[in-house]
C-alpha cells in the first residue's frame, strides 16, 4: 500500500481531518489540509523527516506507513517473491489450503523473521482468546516493535556506545 494510502487509514482511523493533521505535523493553518492531501493522493511523496513527524501525530511507527507497494496483485507477489529471495519463504498446501512458511534453516535473517512470526502469532492468538483487545493489537501492530516484550531486541555494541556517549554528552552539556 503505497504511504498516502496509508497515512489516509491511519488518520481516518484516528478521527483526524486533513487540516489538524496537517497543522499537528507543522503546516500553516491556511494551507495544511491542502498540503496533505497532496501526500494522500500521491502527488507529492512525504520525506523522511516529514514521515517521522507525521508517525508521531498518528502514534504509529514511521514503518506503518511507508510500506512495500502492494496496492496491486502483482506488486503484492513480487513483494512475496522477495521475501522468497532474502528471507526463505516457502509456499505449500497443507489442508487444502495455500500456505506460506519461513525455512528459519535458510539464513540468520530466516530465522529472525521466525521469530517474528511468531510474536505476531502469539498476539493474534492473545486477541482470539479476548486476552486483548482489538485496539491493543492494532496498538502492538503499527508500532512494532516498539511493544513487543517477546523478543529481545539488542542493540549493536555501535549503538549502544552511541548511546552512552550521547548520554554522557548531555551530561555534559548540563554542567556546563
Amino acid at each position: 500500500m503505497a504511504i498516502g494510502k496509508r497515512i489516509h487509514f491511519f488518520r481516518i482511523m484516528r478521527g483526524m481531518t486533513q487540516k489538524y493533521l496537517g497543522m499537528l505535523v507543522g503546516f500553516p493553518e491556511k494551507s495544511a489540509d491542502v498540503r496533505l492531501a497532496q501526500y494522500e493522493t500521491g502527488s507529492r511523496k512525504p520525506k523522511s523527516d516529514l514521515t517521522a513527524a507525521l508517525a508521531q501525530a498518528l502514534d504509529v511507527a514511521p514503518q506503518a506507513l511507508d510500506i512495500p507497494d502492494i496496492d496491486s496483485h502483482i506488486g503484492l507477489m513480487h513483494t512475496l517473491f522477495a521475501l522468497e529471495d532474502i528471507y526463505g519463504l516457502t509456499i505449500s498446501e497443507a489442508g487444502g489450503e495455500v500456505c506460506l512458511k519461513v525455512s528459519k534453516d535458510k539464513s540468520k535473517d530466516a530465522a529472525e523473521l521466525l521469530k517474528m512470526l511468531y510474536s505476531w502469532k502469539e498476539q493474534a492468538d492473545k486477541l482470539s482468546a479476548e486476552e486483548i483487545s482489538r485496539e491493543d493489537y492494532d496498538q502492538w501492530r503499527y508500532n512494532y516493535p516498539k511493544f513487543d516484550n517477546l523478543q529481545h531486541w539488542a542493540k549493536t555494541p555501535s549503538d549502544e556506545l552511541s548511546d552512552t556517549l550521547a548520554e554522557a554528552f548531555k551530561d555534559k552539556l548540563k554542567t556546563d
